[in-house]
């Protein structure tokens, strides 16, 4: 009769549920935390060297030499905390060409490994 009892008896199937599913939901939640910071940083680094190239094409005043304009585009980079030498400033055809590099590392650096992000932007002189 006991175990009977056992088998129809429903109280914690809650927490076996959630336990099963749990795991599965918080990789899809962290991950898309992951994908949201990645984009945010690309993001970030396109604007900061999209606004330095501009500068440096129309503000000969704030954007004077390759230093100052790395600075700024480090300043204008949506926030994000990186130095300035993640930018390099060259003379191109199409004119002041601003580059960055960056190496993004994930949070939870288990699950993936480093990556490399790059922007490009170049502004007629």
């Amino acid at each position: 009769m006991k175990l009977k009892s056992i088998r129809r008896d429903e109280r914690g199937a809650t927490a076996v549920e959630f336990a099963l599913t749990a795991p599965v939901f918080f990789m899809v939640l962290f991950g898309i935390i992951e994908a949201a910071l990645l984009l945010w940083t690309q993001l970030g680094l396109q604007h900061g060297a999209e606004v330095a190239a501009r500068c440096a094409g129309v503000n000969k005043i704030l954007c004077a030499n390759s230093g100052d304009i790395a600075s700024y585009a480090a300043q204008q980079s949506f926030g994000l905390n990186i130095p300035a030498s993640t930018f390099t400033v060259a003379a191109a055809a199409c004119g002041t060409t601003v580059t960055a590099n960056y190496t993004f590392n994930f949070i939870t650096t288990y699950f993936g490994p480093t990556i490399d992000l790059t922007a490009q932007s170049c502004f007629p002189s």
